[in-house]
């Protein structure tokens, strides 16, 4: 079957990605240098794959429009924990075992909800990369907190590891699987059986843990 491209983005990266975006359009990041034949050779490898995730997405059931409500459910480190609207605080939202969030703010509770979890993300993620990276004596550049819906995280030529603020709802071994990917970046570049190798070394669990995204990934959206 072939695979038509929707989008294609060229830069100074070293290797192609496929990103399926949430509409099931087919977004190509290539190197400058690259030929169009490789590309779509590249593309043609992988069809099966992005026939899988495009059926994977028609068949979810997504998740409503928030309301901020008391009684909704936000998730955190793969837990999830109750909002309760509250008289006036400072800051407006706090978690405590749960969110209470200020009642005059509830019409900014999305912003206010993704700055928080941007922090914590940060938090997390880059102590933990700090902490792999230590043990298999990996130098990486900056870690950066982006607001990605189909991407958990990736590797820039330059060292710098990028990972989306919904990664912090997921448990703490998922989080731990998408560093050990990233990190292994560093020392490989492709998704070849020798980058896979070097996955498990970082973290022998990854496959569990990469079964999860694949079957609960969704559910980090909103």
């Amino acid at each position: 079957m072939q695979i038509q491209i929707d989008k294609l983005i060229r830069s100074k990266r070293r290797t192609i990605a496929l990103i399926i975006e949430r509409n099931g359009t087919l977004t190509i990041r290539a190197p400058m240098r690259i030929s169009q034949a490789q590309i779509n050779s590249f593309v043609q490898e992988k069809s099966d794959w992005v026939i899988r995730t495009r059926e994977r997405l028609k068949s979810i059931t997504h998740t409503p429009v928030r309301q901020y409500m008391d009684g909704e459910t936000f998730l955190f480190l793969g837990a999830s924990f109750d909002l309760k609207l509250v008289k006036p605080q400072r800051p407006s939202l706090k978690f405590d075992n749960g969110f209470t969030l200020s009642h005059t703010m509830q019409k900014r509770g999305e912003s206010i909800f993704t700055r928080w979890y941007k922090e914590r993300a940060y938090e997390v993620i880059s102590e933990r990369v700090t902490q792999f990276a230590q043990q298999h004596s990996l130098t990486p550049g900056q870690v950066k907190i982006t607001s990605a819906k189909t991407r958990w995280g990736s590797c820039s030529p330059n060292g710098t590891l990028n990972f989306t603020w919904r990664l912090v709802m997921a448990p703490l071994d998922v989080i731990d699987y998408v560093i050990a990917h990233e990190l292994a970046h560093l020392h490989v570049k492709n998704h070849s059986s020798k980058f896979w190798k070097f996955v498990e070394a970082i973290y022998p669990d990854y496959k569990n843990q990469r079964k999860w995204l694949r079957e609960n990934g969704e559910k980090l959206n909103w």
